[in-house]
């Protein structure tokens, strides 16, 4: 049976948490805490973790207009309370992700695969290899990602990468670049709860637990397919992951001994 989920309050509540939490709850736990004795010296503490995913107003009430213009800019409209003799209402509206630089270590857990694809999408159309480093950490910490490059014509053929990563349940984006398509997949990594130290701590490394799912080794074969255009190579029908630019070099000079043998 699944352990019903605790409420959180404005005291429980945490850079990481604040992410699952929608405009209504903020001024839920908000109406809340004002009846708490300490709310007061506490409010600045409350206000920068609730600041990290939402966009915080005190709208003065008695000004229709000013609560008019918050509700038209996408914000919620708490109730009134009492701040150095002057009534205000909550304004409160949840921070858009929209940019890869808006992705962080606390929301990219709150994000779905698809999300997080129309995100990367908005970057000019770089592909992964073009997000910078720390960004492609943050993804990579909530998210299997694989990648691979084909001709547009080869992209979906049965039985490829593109038809594997659909039954496995994955999510693509399909970046455009001349007349070949790269696809990037994603999928959300199971949540591991925390679980209380073993008094006797197994040796058994965490990576060797068959029930994780494994990293997925897809390679596209096809020595006939040629194209020249913008730095893409035939290294490209590999998962960026799993083949380098060395190994396809040892591979041409086996093949070309090869042919020399032959003659």
């Amino acid at each position: 049976m699944a352990k019903a989920k605790k409420t959180i309050t404005l005291k429980t509540l945490t850079k990481g948490n604040v992410w699952e939490l929608q405009e209504n709850d903020i001024i839920r736990m908000w109406q809340a805490g004002l009846k708490d004795n300490e709310f007061k010296e506490n409010e600045a503490h409350y206000r920068s973790i609730i600041a990290i995913a939402f966009e915080l107003e005190r709208v003065m009430t008695g000004q229709a207009e000013v609560v008019k213009k918050f509700k038209n800019r996408g914000f919620k409209i708490g109730q009134s309370w009492i701040d150095d003799t002057k009534k205000f209402k909550l304004g409160v509206k949840k921070r858009p992700i929209q940019r890869i630089n808006d992705l962080t270590y606390e929301n990219i857990h709150h994000i779905s695969s698809a999300k997080l694809l129309e995100v990367i999408g908005r970057n000019f159309g770089g592909g992964w290899e073009s997000l910078p480093s720390n960004v492609q950490h943050i993804i990579l910490s909530a998210f299997y990602i694989s990648t691979t490059t084909l001709p547009k014509e080869r992209l979906k053929k049965a039985g490829g990468m593109y038809d594997k990563m659909m039954k496995d349940h994955y999510s693509v984006l399909e970046i455009n670049k001349g007349s070949w398509v790269e696809a990037i997949f994603a999928k959300v990594k199971p949540v591991v709860e925390t679980i209380s130290p073993d008094p006797e701590p197994q040796s058994k490394s965490l990576l060797d637990n068959d029930d994780l799912p494994q990293d997925i080794d897809y390679n596209e074969e096809d020595e006939d397919d040629e194209y020249d255009e913008e730095r893409l190579t035939e290294e490209s029908y590999l998962t960026t992951v799993e083949t380098s630019a060395e190994d396809l070099s040892l591979a041409d000079q086996v093949v070309d001994e090869y042919e020399a043998d032959e003659d």
